[in-house]
């Protein structure tokens, strides 16, 4: 088991994958009036789907910050004290 802390992109990456859950069902959603033929939804409902591609970014943001601090890790401990 490891003892090192949670690095910050961790946590991006948690948050954006949970963001990105939520816009893939406001897509979903928002596609069920346009097969079924019912009424539109509300414009709010498409604008909720763009929480795909931002949940999408924030965890590519954690993924490179997490390479970030594990590339500065290795370079502390490859130093010579």
């Amino acid at each position: 088991m490891s003892t090192r802390n949670a690095d910050s992109g961790d946590a991006f990456v948690r948050a954006g994958a949970i963001v990105f859950g939520f816009g893939a069902v406001a897509t979903l959603v928002t596609f069920v009036p346009l097969f079924f033929d019912l009424p539109r939804l509300p414009t709010i409902a498409y604008w909720l789907c763009m929480l795909m591609p931002l949940g999408f970014l924030c965890s590519l943001t954690g993924m490179l910050l997490s390479a970030r601090a594990q590339r500065r890790r290795v370079k502390e401990a490859a130093q010579p004290a």
